[in-house]
């Protein structure tokens, strides 16, 4: 169980981005949480959030469960980190998320992440999504950067946050 969390970084957007990303993340920590609330310009309900580790696209393989109040449905998607509240949605609601990357410094080659958000909507269809990742560069590599990606069509629009948490298990 986790002791301490500790605030690396925290970023709220002044304007639309396609992307936002964590750089020099110190290797002082255990784990690391990002935890986000956002909402999207993309022209949908909800659509999905993609990560990247140390600028790498590469080598990432994702399976996803979700749900959206009538139906069900699971799959993979490489990448896939979350899903996000979009332009059609109900207005100035956002998509709340947490991705949890255990191990993130040690010696292997694989690095395990898992993924847990909701969209919020009050009149149609909201999503609910939990993801199970895994990066495997090839290489014995520690987690330096995170970059989060809106899905193509899309920017996350002003005011969506975006907290890097590191957490020591001692």
């Amino acid at each position: 169980m986790a002791n301490t969390y500790t605030l690396i970084e925290a970023k709220t957007l002044g304007s639309s981005a396609a992307s936002v990303t964590f750089t020099s993340i110190p290797a002082t920590f255990t784990d690391l949480k990002v935890v986000y609330s956002v909402r999207t310009s993309r022209g949908s309900i909800g659509s999905y959030i993609y990560v990247s580790f140390n600028g790498s696209a590469s080598n990432f393989s994702a399976v996803f469960l979700g749900g959206d109040g009538a139906s069900a449905s699971s799959g993979s998607v490489n990448q896939l980190v979350g899903i996000e509240t979009d332009a059609n949605a109900t207005a100035s609601t956002f998509a709340n998320g947490e991705v949890y990357i255990p191990n993130y410094t040690s010696a292997t080659n694989a690095k395990s992440y898992s993924g847990d958000s909701v969209t919020e909507n009050n009149t149609v269809t909201a999503f609910s999504y939990l993801i199970a990742g895994l990066w495997n560069p090839g290489t014995q590599a520690a987690i330096t950067s995170i970059t989060l990606t809106s899905e193509s069509g899309g920017s996350f629009v002003t005011n969506s946050t975006f907290y890097l948490y590191g957490i020591k298990n001692s």
